[in-house]
């Protein structure tokens, strides 16, 4: 009877340290948590919803020139903002999976933040850096220097 005993306690216990550290990881500190991308270029961007272009950049969501702009450069790189993440937090709001989705709706006419990391993710894939290295970047706030209004 007493091995009996000491066999619930044990389940119970092995129990209760399995609820707390569930419990831990879901309340963990939200400053880790890295907004949604892919950690690798798409298999065939073809297959991929497309970034807007053309006419559909004109209208009210299409009122300053950086706007269709953003657009135009995120047209350039989209293997490489499809790998990196937005700090507006719209995979949250949205359903987005990077940074990538921000383009293929008038989203990032909306958002400083995406339209920012848009022009940033160029202007770093221009001088050379990897989307690696411009994820690292964009976790540091890099970003955040970009002038709309200049671009």
């Amino acid at each position: 009877m007493t091995n009996n005993w000491m066999k619930r306690r044990w389940v119970l216990g092995l129990a209760v340290f399995a609820m707390t550290a569930a419990s831990y990881a879901q309340w963990s500190n939200p400053a880790d948590d890295v907004p949604a991308y892919h950690p690798s270029a798409p298999l065939k961007v073809s297959a991929l919803p497309p970034i807007l272009s053309g006419a559909q950049l004109t209208g009210e969501h299409f009122r300053y020139p950086w706007q269709v702009h953003a657009y135009q450069l995120a047209a350039k790189v989209s293997s490489v903002i499809y790998q990196l993440p937005c700090n507006c937090r719209c995979d949250r709001a949205l359903g987005h999976t990077s940074l990538r989705s921000c383009y293929e709706t008038a989203h990032s006419t909306e958002c400083d933040t995406c339209a920012k990391e848009g022009f940033f993710a160029y202007q770093q894939t221009k001088l050379g850096k990897t989307p690696a290295q411009i994820r690292a970047a964009i976790a540091r706030h890099e970003y955040e220097s970009i002038d709309l209004e200049k671009q």
